[in-house]
């Protein structure tokens, strides 16, 4: 069944504008609920396999899940997953008929529809790559036609891509959240700039802090406020240099002297290909910090010490002197040195120096 211009407007421009819905695909699949006049449409979306799979329904019409709640019994999806694996991707099936060899679990399987008030269902597996695994289902008190079988049939391949599209944009927001935490936790912050060193794009730390300390927001299409002057200059220049040639170096760069904001530019990568308000360089910032209060608890469990010679690396990590350390652990000078000689020791160091760098390569420094 070929699809209508009417189909394309009702139903597609819907799905593919679905996975930014919450619900996701709500709208789609009211629609197709309403086109097909059934009681239940779901699309269901499993990520991985085993008993660790994520299982997300989108629904539109009757509760199931909450009808097999009341009803102390399992929605077809818990029921039939066995059947549901074995699907053949776009072909649409009856899972009743799957069973009809075996008339004790077919009874079994009719009973426990008939209390979720199902009388028939279609369901078409879509095509998909080994992560994940999705079905677009459709039940109703009374017997399916074979135009609904025909409509799946032909939304299927759309589906396919509009979950592909769902799962890939889901997988890109999880690795900026995860950059966006792992520079945040190590004090660093980025913002792109375009040739004329304008705003493109700055990510929340960094404009977070921006906005706190250097008294200025990191407006996209604006330039960079809050700057020093001779950095302000010297940033639209090298914006431009790299702009024209993005085989340079990347390049340190003094922005503020209070609070103290150091930026290596570097080109930015692909610029090239980015359709809109292309990137000339990237700015990866240090943003000024104070250590974790957890630091040392993490120092101590990695390296088996003390909590108070942990603290006292801490301590020196971040600047102290041992008179200092001391001074401010409530500790005597000759205490604090035993400790520090026992850190050199147990750590394989040979000075604070080296006790320092170490404790700047491991987890205890991140936020």
């Amino acid at each position: 069944m070929a699809l209508t211009s009417n189909d394309e407007t009702d139903l597609l421009i819907p799905l593919f504008q679905g996975n930014a819905e919450n619900p996701r695909f709500s709208t789609f699949l009211e629609r197709l609920r309403r086109r097909t006049q059934a009681d239940y449409v779901s699309l269901i979306l499993r990520m991985g396999d085993g008993p660790h799979a994520v299982i997300v329904e989108s629904y539109a019409g009757i509760d199931l899940r909450k009808r097999a709640r009341e009803s102390e019994t399992q929605g077809p999806f818990d029921l039939d997953r066995y059947l549901y694996d074995g699907l053949r991707p776009g072909r649409v099936y009856s899972i009743g008929e799957m069973i009809d060899h075996d008339p004790v679990a077919r009874a079994d399987r009719n009973r426990r529809m008939a209390k979720l008030g199902i009388g028939d269902e279609r369901v078409v597996r879509i095509a998909g790559c080994e992560h994940y695994s999705a079905w677009l289902m459709m039940a109703r008190t009374r017997e399916c036609t074979a135009s609904d079988s025909a409509l799946l049939s032909s939304l299927a391949p759309y589906v396919a891509i509009a979950v592909e599209n769902l799962v890939s944009m889901d997988r890109e927001r999880m690795a900026a959240r995860i950059n966006a935490m792992g520079l945040e936790r190590t004090g660093k912050g980025w913002m792109l700039l375009d040739a004329e060193a304008r705003v493109v794009a700055a990510d929340p730390a960094l404009s977070q802090f921006w906005q706190e300390h250097c008294g200025a927001a990191l407006r996209p299409g604006e330039r960079v406020l809050g700057l020093d002057l001779n950095a302000e200059r010297k940033l639209a220049s090298v914006a431009a240099e790299m702009a024209q040639d993005r085989s340079l170096s990347a390049r340190p760069l003094l922005l503020r002297e209070k609070p103290h904001v150091e930026a290596l530019l570097m080109p930015a990568e692909n610029a090239a290909e980015q359709a809109l308000a292309a990137p000339a360089l990237l700015a990866l910032c240090t943003l000024p910090r104070a250590l974790s209060g957890d630091g040392a608890n993490r120092l101590a469990e990695v390296f088996d010490l003390p909590r108070r010679e942990a603290e006292l690396a801490m301590a020196l990590a971040d600047g102290h002197s041992i008179a200092e350390a001391a001074a401010r652990m409530g500790l005597t000078l000759e205490t604090a040195r035993n400790y520090s000689k026992r850190l050199y020791a147990k750590l394989g160091v040979r000075g604070q120096a080296e006790l320092v760098r170490l404790v700047y390569e491991s987890s205890a420094v991140m936020g």
